[in-house]
């Protein structure tokens, strides 16, 4: 039998509430082959107001001892450091343990309304990898300020933390089937490299990492183009590889033309450690309701378990995965389980409840 162990962390606004589906779901998943046991623990803004802290030395001790970490969302906008910065322990535990590489999948479900015109015969499905460390959120709690006239961050590119993300992007890369449109295994650079020397480091890096996959298209796009490339042809994509604050700024984006952020889970990966969240927030203004959608919070449980699966070569967790994925495709495909993000009616819990169904 496989035997995980999971950090969970439901967090602040609505993190608690999806997160609850998720556990059902992986309750439902688990079995005589599959032994998922989790442990809940406390970080967040709401934490940080009652308690002066925002992630306890026993939440990271937790997060460091488990095999991998369930993240629901943080932060409040009413609560806010001192200095007016968002409470955020999630980008804490991405410096702390290393979570260099930010996974988000962008892919379009069958069923799900985009924005966008999708042509007959086209989809979106691809992957942005955000570096997590470096760029412009190195500066976070260490820039300048000086009274109110005047404040400075830095960003910050290195070639050993540009490398290893562009070699993340190239491995992921080659397990893909290739862009949507023509079939083509293709990394994407996004940089500024025509006006900053950072920029313009992280676009040499990734050129020369590229030669090492001559199997693999590489190509270069300015980040003002490819936020219009991603509205006009997204099927045209397949990875994309991006510094930390543009990496932030795209996936949101993308995000968007696949139903929204409660269609988009993500990954926080490192070489040793690994964390699971939606790309959304916290929603304070829907707290309670009922009506977030949980489905972002259910995949990324998807994506944990098909990471241990990899990281163990264990059918087990990466089969739990796959059958996660199939009954979430299943409702969405279904349309009668929909929060009203994606033009539904139902409530957070009958979109889980769906999704159980879908499983048996």
């Amino acid at each position: 039998m496989s035997q995980y162990r999971i950090a969970v962390i439901g967090g602040d606004g609505i993190g608690p509430e999806v997160m609850a589906e998720a556990l059902k779901v992986l309750r439902a998943v688990s079995g005589p082959s599959l032994s998922l046991s989790w442990e809940e623990a406390e970080a967040g803004a709401a934490l940080w107001a009652r308690t002066g802290d925002d992630l306890p030395k026993e939440t990271l001790a937790l997060c460091q001892a488990t095999d991998v970490i369930l993240f629901g969302a943080t932060g409040l906008p009413n609560i806010r450091y001192p200095d007016g910065t968002e409470i955020a322990p999630q980008i804490t535990l991405r410096l702390v343990l290393d979570l260099y590489a930010g996974v988000r999948p962008i892919r379009l479900s069958p069923g799900v309304p985009s924005p966008l015109a999708v042509p007959p015969g086209r989809t979106i499905d691809y992957v942005i990898f955000r570096e997590n460390t470096e760029g412009l959120f190195a500066s976070r709690g260490g820039g300048a300020r000086v009274g109110d006239s005047m404040a400075v961050d830095s960003l910050v590119i290195t070639r050993s933390g540009t490398e290893r993300i562009v070699r993340r992007a190239f491995e992921w890369c080659q397990k893909r089937a290739g862009a949507p449109a023509d079939g083509v295994r293709r990394v994407t650079c996004v940089d500024k490299a025509n006006m900053f020397r950072s920029y313009a480091l992280f676009r040499q890096v990734f050129q020369e990492v590229a030669r090492e996959h001559p199997g693999i298209d590489a190509e270069c796009a300015y980040v003002d183009a490819m936020s219009m490339y991603l509205t006009q042809s997204p099927w045209r994509y397949d990875v994309i590889v991006v510094e930390n604050m543009f990496g932030d700024i795209l996936s949101d984006l993308g995000a968007a033309t696949v139903g929204g952020l409660g269609m988009a889970p993500s990954g926080d990966i490192g070489d040793r450690w690994a964390l699971f969240q939606p790309c959304h927030g916290t929603a304070p203004d829907i707290v309670g309701k009922g009506i977030a959608n949980p489905l972002a919070m259910i995949l990324s449980a998807a994506m944990m378990l098909r990471w241990l699966g990899e990281r163990r070569a264990d059918a087990a967790a990466t089969l739990a995965a796959e059958r996660i994925e199939r009954a979430v495709s299943t409702v969405l495909a279904a349309g009668t389980a929909r929060t009203r993000d994606i033009r539904g009616t139902a409530t957070t819990r009958e979109v889980g409840q769906a999704v159980l169904e879908a499983l048996s």
